[in-house]
């Protein structure tokens, strides 16, 4: 059967974090990956392409990231799937984190589900497989869709880079490990989706990237 995953990414909030609308066309039913902020310009995009938008999913909790995740559950009525729960103190910290990197106030929520390694996460008639990939923070997860041979990252890998683990939670070997043990075996033809900056392949990456290339 052909997937009928598509997906559009969105720059958001001062670091220009990439905010993703994944949706099944065949329901035109939607999620958002890390809605950070800038909700007008999200919620816009969600109606220019004509989606049903019905959950929110996080990779992690820094406020780039999940600082827009509370007010859009409640304006929407929406679901928070995610993160792992070894982010639950940055969630918490959310409010500082506003006040830290001049973020208009973050509204504190609770997930609605918590996500483990192996766990799945479905929107219309698509299912996506999550890992748990920690070390730039605790809970970190990825969002794989092998039907489409696309992965959405977060803050683990970048086009030539990888994650920062200077921030509290942070380790720099686990994000080492998550890398070579969770997202390299997603095949070098995958495509990934980071959290800042362009896409690129885990091919690419293994073979060139200066912190992980040859592993």
């Amino acid at each position: 059967m052909t997937a009928m995953l598509r997906y559009a990414t969105i720059p958001v909030t001062p670091f220009a974090q990439n905010c993703s609308l994944v949706w099944c066309d065949a329901t035109r039913e939607a999620a958002v990956i890390d809605p950070g902020g800038d909700l007008d310009a999200v919620l816009a995009e969600v109606q220019r392409l004509g989606l049903d938008l019905r959950q929110i999913w996080l990779t992690h909790a820094h406020i780039d990231h999940a600082g827009g995740a509370g007010e859009l559950a409640e304006r929407l009525g929406l679901p928070i799937v995610g993160p792992h729960r070894g982010d639950q103190f940055w969630i918490d910290g959310l409010p500082q984190q506003s006040r830290m990197f001049g973020f208009p106030p973050a509204r504190p929520f609770a997930p609605t589900r918590w996500l483990d390694d192996g766990d799945e996460v479905t929107v219309g008639q698509e299912r996506l497989h999550v890992r748990h990939c920690p070390g730039h923070t605790p809970g970190h997860v990825v969002f794989h869709a092998p039907q489409i041979r696309r992965a959405f990252v977060g803050d683990v890998l970048f086009a030539g880079s990888i994650g920062r683990t200077d921030f509290p939670g942070g380790n720099h070997q686990q994000l080492l490990d998550s890398i070579t043990q969770r997202l390299w075996p997603m095949g070098d033809d995958t495509v990934f989706i980071p959290g800042h900056g362009p896409e690129s392949t885990f091919g690419e990456e293994r073979r060139h990237n200066p912190f992980v290339g040859g592993t």
